[in-house]
């Protein structure tokens, strides 16, 4: 009789048993875990979020020539400047946002400032073009200053600091803008501070734009205008009401009866506003009692209306303040500018 040595055997197979596992552990390490060393697993802290190659564009049909210049109209001195677009950009950013902003919510801006000016390039604003420009320098267009004139505004301890983040941001997005349906967007709309929610462009603009929907935009009650209240005294907004509206007929007794929110968009601002016999738009209610946004309520005491807002701005696409606390969350530009414009893809201009 044969006598098998199964221990022996054992040992052969645990072997190499012991072996493919050690081999398996190996390429698991050379193919998944050293990439992810390397490059990283995302860009965002708790993000989802992750960049494909077709995130930024290159080689696209954006053409802007190499020795072009932007036609900026300076309103108040009512003359034309030309300037290097990186340079116009770099103005527009010092001046729309906080040089205090984290790094990655001034290169959103910068891409947005970037894509406003290459629609106006194509379709300039009505009253720069009178003027033989293409973009002015208020908030009819987007505000820009020059280096020496937001120098002076910040002081001396911060203004060189202050200007070499800007540019920087402005240099790492260089010639970057966003595109839909490999166009440059028509509405590359930003704003100061969010109520919590962004607002649908059909609601504020009545246009519907399929990259201008409702997003949530958590976290901005830091910002400086987050909450803001003023009084009107029932003389003064009967008066201003009557005045704009002649139908509305609002009296001064019993006002609270005679006034009642309609609707409310899908951002959670006012959307239509009954005063007497006239029922009117949250916008043209803001616009009337210059308030900083049509998300707010009314209370009347004391001969006295109190409007209270949440929110600074029209509400459309991105907000400024929820892009920089997205940013302080971990956020990159792109994941901050495609979060807030649905469907968009950045593009790299063509310099020719």
């Amino acid at each position: 009789m044969k006598i098998i040595n199964v221990k022996t055997k054992n040992i052969k197979i645990n072997n190499s048993v012991k072996t493919i596992g050690v081999m398996t552990v190996f390429i698991v390490i050379i193919l998944v875990i050293l990439p992810l060393i390397f490059l990283g697993t995302g860009k965002g802290i708790n993000s989802a979020f992750s960049l494909d190659n077709n995130d930024i564009v290159k080689n696209s049909n954006i053409v802007f020539p190499v020795d072009g210049k932007v036609k900026l109209y300076r309103k108040s001195e009512d003359r034309v400047e030309e300037l290097d677009l990186e340079d116009y950009i770099m103005g527009v950013v010092a001046s729309e946002v906080p040089a205090s902003f984290e790094e990655e919510a001034l290169k959103a801006q910068a891409v947005a400032a970037r894509t406003f000016y290459m629609n106006k390039r194509n379709n300039p604003d009505k009253d720069s073009k009178a003027k033989g420009a293409e973009v002015c320098d208020t908030i009819n267009c987007q505000v820009y200053m020059s280096k020496e004139e937001r120098v002076s505004k910040w002081g001396k301890s911060q203004a060189e600091s202050n200007w070499e983040r800007i540019r920087k941001a402005v240099l790492d997005t260089k010639g970057q803008v966003l595109t839909y349906d490999g166009k440059v967007l028509e509405y590359p709309q930003f704003f100061a501070t969010s109520s919590g929610k962004t607002e649908d462009a059909k609601d504020v603009f009545s246009v519907d734009v399929p990259y201008l929907k409702s997003e949530e935009s958590k976290g901005e009650e830091i910002a400086p205008k987050y909450k803001t209240t003023i009084k009107i005294p029932v003389s003064e907004f009967v008066n201003k009401a009557n005045g704009r509206y002649t139908n509305s007929n609002i009296k001064k007794d019993n006002l609270l009866s005679q006034i009642k929110i309609e609707s409310y968009t899908e951002g959670g601002s006012v959307k239509e506003i009954k005063m007497g016999n006239a029922t009117i738009k949250g916008t043209e209610f803001r616009e009337l009692f210059n308030l900083n946004s049509t998300n707010f309520k009314l209370s009347f005491e004391n001969n006295v209306v109190t409007v209270n807002c949440t929110g600074y701005g029209h509400g459309v696409g991105m907000s400024q303040w929820g892009a920089n606390v997205m940013a302080k969350n971990g956020s990159a530009y792109e994941e901050i500018l495609k979060h807030y414009y649905n469907g968009v893809k950045i593009q790299e201009i063509e310099y020719k």
